[in-house]
């Protein structure tokens, strides 16, 4: 019975454990297609609320629902042990899937307006918006450089 709960809590532990990975990592070496030299016109930080939707919530419904029949059946004897198994499958598959609905997570992000080196008197502005880094914090007038990634992206970082 020890070892039962003991599995039944570490599986629930598997099950509602989360982590999240960044996307973009500075250190990471990565293919670039151009570079362009400009200046902070204006930075503005801005954050965007967005519901994730767990993409295995069914599973881990199952895994309620066959941990909380488990722990039913140790209730009761007979039809009353029946009724405490359905009992507890039904109410560990509605705690897991209450637990797995979604969850909100703020995304920081910073709005930049870059204004490339001129040429002549044709000076080129871009807005772009990237996840904020909090080692990399933009100001008016820093200058920046916009590389071009060959995966289609477009990274900001500060000229050293």
């Amino acid at each position: 019975m020890k070892s039962l709960l003991l599995t039944s809590l570490t599986l629930l532990m598997c099950l509602f454990s989360y982590s999240a990975n960044a996307d973009y990592d500075r250190n990471k070496a990565v293919a670039v297609e151009k570079v362009l030299f400009g200046t902070v016109i204006s930075a503005r930080n801005v954050s965007q609320e967005e519901l994730v939707e767990d993409k295995n919530s069914g599973w881990k419904t199952f895994g309620g629902a066959l941990i909380g029949g488990a722990i039913g059946n140790q209730f009761g004897g007979g039809s009353g042990r029946d009724i405490a198994t359905v009992l507890g499958a039904v109410i560990g598959g509605k705690m897991a899937n209450n637990r797995s609905q979604g969850k909100t997570v703020v995304i920081r992000l910073v709005e930049l307006m870059i204004e490339v080196e001129c040429s002549e008197q044709h000076c080129q502005q871009f807005m772009v918006i990237q996840d904020y880094d909090q080692q990399m914090v933009f100001h008016r007038q820093d200058a920046v450089r916009m590389v071009y990634l060959a995966n289609g992206n477009v990274r900001i970082d500060k000229q050293f």
